[in-house]
């Protein structure tokens, strides 16, 4: 039984900060990435971050070019969650947000269809 359990989305001013949450649970759960992905109404599930994961790797990051320095991935020192640190916020980034584990070799980190574990989606909303 693998599971990702997301939390931490709800209603924003325009400035303002979010922090996303996503407890990761499961015996056999180690993916490669695990990655936040999001998506607008009416738009293509977009990349927004990953970070590496398995117990060999140092924690390396990757974010959507437009969200560099904005939006910050981490894990925590036990391994079972990731956080979504979201600053500045900004009405575009209204979307449902998603974390999803890679736990394959193909495809890129920045790709969704790469994935194979998916959580439920959380809800941003940004106010202008």
């Amino acid at each position: 039984q693998v599971q990702l359990v997301e939390s931490g989305g709800g209603l924003v001013q325009a400035g303002g900060s979010l922090r996303l949450s996503c407890a990761a649970s499961g015996r056999t759960f180690n993916p490669y990435f695990m990655g936040w992905f999001r998506q607008a109404i009416g738009k293509e599930r977009e990349f927004v971050a990953a970070i590496t994961w398995s117990a060999w790797s140092g924690g390396s990051t990757s974010y959507a070019d437009s969200l560099r320095g904005r939006f910050t991935i981490s894990r925590d020192n036990a391994k079972t969650t990731v956080f979504l640190q979201m600053n500045s916020l900004k009405p575009e980034d209204t979307a449902v947000y998603y974390c999803a584990g890679k736990n394959n070799l193909g495809g890129t980190v920045r790709e969704y269809r790469s994935y194979d574990y998916w959580g439920q989606g959380t809800q941003v909303t940004v106010s202008s």
